[in-house]
């Protein structure tokens, strides 16, 4: 096509949802994603969090707690050992990224971006071994609840981290 400047070194951009709307990304093994409804109506919202009778995991529920992140923010990168985490995603624009650090995985150094907020709520599990950070992409704080798999341990944290530049993660948040 002529009378277009930079076509010449445009690239096509390749599909990243289906025709259903449904994400053409590739999880990462062990990633799931559940997006409970919410209920609406003329008092407020209601969305369930988590419930075993859903299957989502076999983790017990042993612990929970609320973060937020401030517009612009970034929390990670963040990896544990022993623990899963199951982080539910409701408020403002939040992107999570995960990079699959296991060995012995099918899906090793296998990237994940997911964005969830207000807008599309979300019951994410994070398997052991998987690096995880998150962003607030949006101009509001955002907010997640977690409820990992193992209580916190404060005399002995299972958690690593690495600083956000780093030569392990191919990405840059």
């Amino acid at each position: 096509m002529a009378g277009i400047d930079g076509l010449e070194q445009a690239v096509k951009d390749a599909a990243t949802v289906a025709p259903d709307g449904s994400s053409l990304q590739e999880r990462i093994a062990g990633v799931e994603i559940r997006r409970p409804p919410t209920h609406a109506d003329e008092r407020g919202t209601i969305t369930e969090i988590f419930d075993l009778r859903w299957g989502f995991t076999e983790d017990p529920l042993v612990y929970v707690y609320h973060v937020t992140v401030t517009p612009g923010q970034t929390k990670g990168w963040v990896l544990h050992r022993e623990q899963n985490d199951r982080m539910f995603v409701y408020d403002g624009v939040l992107r999570v990224v995960l990079c699959d650090a296991r060995d012995d995985s099918e899906t090793h150094r296998r990237l994940n971006v997911f964005h969830f907020g207000s807008h599309d709520r979300a019951l994410l599990s994070i398997p052991a071994g998987v690096w995880h950070a998150v962003k607030n992409v949006g101009v509001s704080e955002a907010s997640f609840v977690n409820l990992p798999s193992r209580p916190y341990e404060h005399e002995n944290p299972d958690k690593l981290r690495l600083p956000l530049e780093n030569d392990v993660i191919p990405y840059r948040l």
